[in-house]
């Protein structure tokens, strides 16, 4: 989908976003990843950033979100990181006891274009993350 404005072209991009927790420690729940997908959320708006598919195993996170070409992603894909590593470690005191540091997620990330895949190719593999764990 293109959007134009002011003459200058926009294009609307597709991403698969996937962050780990620091160490790998497994304290991702349906309870915290709503959380984390509410200041995602949140701090994509700042960015023009809008959620298409999110789901979580117990130590990372994917995301399935579009944005426009206008948009710096690595300068969101930051401020969400330290955003939410502070309001999840204060909101959420159990976190602390696995992660004591300051940081919540691993300073590496995995940012993939969409590419050649169909976007429902993509949401039905983010849909059946953290099926198998026994």
């Amino acid at each position: 989908m293109k959007y134009c404005r002011n003459s200058h072209s926009v294009y609307l991009l597709h991403f698969h976003l996937i962050l780990v927790v620091k160490y790998r420690r497994k304290v991702i729940d349906d309870i915290i990843s709503d959380a984390l997908k509410s200041i995602f959320g949140k701090v994509g708006n700042s960015y023009g950033i809008k959620i298409e598919e999110w789901n979580h195993d117990i130590d990372h996170i994917h995301v399935l979100f579009q944005g426009t070409t206008k948009a710096d992603f690595c300068k969101f894909i930051d401020s969400y990181k330290s955003c939410s590593s502070r309001i999840i470690k204060e909101s959420y005191l159990k976190i602390k006891e696995s992660l004591w540091k300051f940081y919540f997620w691993s300073p590496s990330y995995c940012l993939i274009t969409t590419g050649g895949a169909s976007i429902e190719t993509i949401k039905k593999y983010i849909e059946s993350q953290g099926e198998n764990d026994e």
